[in-house]
């Protein structure tokens, strides 16, 4: 069975997270909230949400970890030694990551992403460039790069295709949920509410 941890920090963009949770457990996979130091975490929008456990060693047995954004979360994410050394040896040992919004700064102050495609929210790519220069940055919804193993996306309104982009690179289909998400109507009819 995958399993795949989701970090929230005090900060993080809460539906970021909580569609990749929601999207993955809906197909069966073991998606646990993980809390940077606290099970108590505190969102952007001041949504409180409770963690199933905090970042420790066992992060390294994950087949994913990702990131959600929201500028103030990102930067939590960025600046905690403990998950920069984790995610470095998840990175060095070619396990898949992923970051969405303004998260891959993490990502990038990792070096996950040096020479990988990547995207992130509109304007994070000056930052991301600082610290990862040699990597590719993407206009587009969301990016898998196969041979970094790295998965990243643009937004909240794209978090969607973002836990559909996790699952979809860890081999699980997707194909019956979208369809009972409705997320291929959504897809299909976007430019008609538009």
């Amino acid at each position: 069975m995958n399993k795949v941890a989701v970090v929230f920090a005090d900060g993080c963009e809460e539906v970021e997270g909580l569609s990749i949770i929601d999207v993955l457990r809906r197909l069966g996979v073991q998606a646990d909230m993980v809390g940077l130091s606290s099970v108590m975490v505190n969102g952007a929008h001041k949504i409180k949400l409770t963690c199933d456990k905090i970042v420790d060693d066992s992060l390294f047995d994950y087949d994913l970890v990702a990131l959600p954004g929201g500028t103030i979360g990102a930067e939590n994410l960025r600046d905690n030694k403990k998950l920069a050394d984790l995610m470095i040896k998840r990175h060095n040992a070619g396990k898949w990551d992923a970051a969405m919004c303004a998260a891959p700064i993490a990502l990038a102050r990792y070096g996950v992403i040096a020479d990988a495609d990547y995207t992130c929210y509109p304007g994070f790519e000056e930052q991301t460039k600082k610290d990862a220069p040699s990597g590719h940055f993407k206009e587009t919804i969301t990016v898998t790069d196969n041979v970094h193993k790295v998965i990243t996306s643009r937004g909240p309104a794209t978090a969607w295709a973002f836990a559909y982009a996790i699952a979809e690179a860890l081999g699980i289909a997707t194909k019956d949920l979208k369809a009972g998400m409705l997320y291929n109507y959504l897809a299909e009819n976007i430019q008609d509410s538009l």
